[in-house]
């Protein structure tokens, strides 16, 4: 039976082989694979969204290939190699879990999240936010600075004061628009309301990121079934008014409400 450990070495000797004999992987750099990277960590996010776990498996299998990809070429460059890539991340775990690897004692999650923090500083971090990439999508930078930020105690108590602190910001949003402020003025305060959304999810356990991409896959899948409707009977979008589609809107909401 084959152990992960074989099914590794595997990969890596196929990736060797690759990079010395397929003329399009000799070409690759880490700058020419950075955007597949990119775009095949969106696609395992998708598979993640739609719990299709034998994509998820496909996705992992394709990260894992880049990971592989780029150590191979680290090595080329004399950079560092894939096992110091791999005990690099053993002796990071180890360093950041001394709950398990030494007698640090913690309550529940929340204190390993805190004790993490701290440790990262540690190693030379120079700021509580410093970890938190700059090339993230918004919504998730916004999740992942909160999430550090409540590591020091920066934090509303409860959800009530978060909704508060929305109610402030959807008023101060309002008065902008009503006293014909800047576009500028107005486009800060429409993020601050976004940003306080987004912490108020994080209050009740929501991952904004995530509902907001399902809530954008059931807008398509609506909008796709409430236009073929609409050519099945002979109608096109753009010659129908707002009221006509949106009677076949709700028509569609109905159908999907009673399967």
């Amino acid at each position: 039976m084959q152990t992960n450990g074989d099914s590794f070495l595997r990969l890596v000797k196929i990736m060797n082989e690759l990079r010395e004999q397929c003329p399009w992987d000799k070409k690759q750099t880490i700058q020419t694979l950075r955007t597949l990277t990119i775009e095949e960590t969106f696609e395992l996010a998708d598979a993640i969204t739609e719990n299709d776990w034998k994509n998820i498996k496909e996705e992992l299998g394709d990260i894992l290939l880049h990971i592989t990809f780029y150590a191979k070429i680290a090595s080329e460059e004399n950079k560092f190699t894939l096992d110091e890539v791999i005990n690099g991340v053993c002796d990071k775990l180890i360093f950041r879990h001394p709950h398990i690897y030494s007698d640090v004692k913690v309550n529940d999650e929340e204190d390993v999240k805190k004790n993490w923090e701290k440790l990262k500083l540690k190693e030379g971090k120079k700021s509580t936010l410093s970890g938190v990439p700059k090339s993230l999508p918004a919504t998730v930078k916004a999740i992942r600075i909160q999430d550090k930020a409540k590591q020091v105690g920066f934090e509303w108590d409860n959800k009530e004061d978060v909704w508060k602190k929305v109610e402030e910001e959807l008023g101060e949003l309002q008065e902008a628009i009503t006293e014909n402020h800047s576009q500028e003025h107005i486009e800060e305060e429409f993020g601050d309301v976004m940003f306080s959304l987004i912490n108020y999810a994080r209050f009740l356990n929501i991952d904004a990121e995530g509902v907001l991409e399902k809530t954008n896959k059931k807008f398509i899948k609506r909008f796709n079934e409430m236009e073929s409707i609409a050519m099945e009977r002979g109608h096109e979008l753009h010659n129908m008014t707002l009221e006509q589609m949106d009677a076949i809107w709700n028509e569609v909401k109905k159908r999907r409400a009673n399967v």
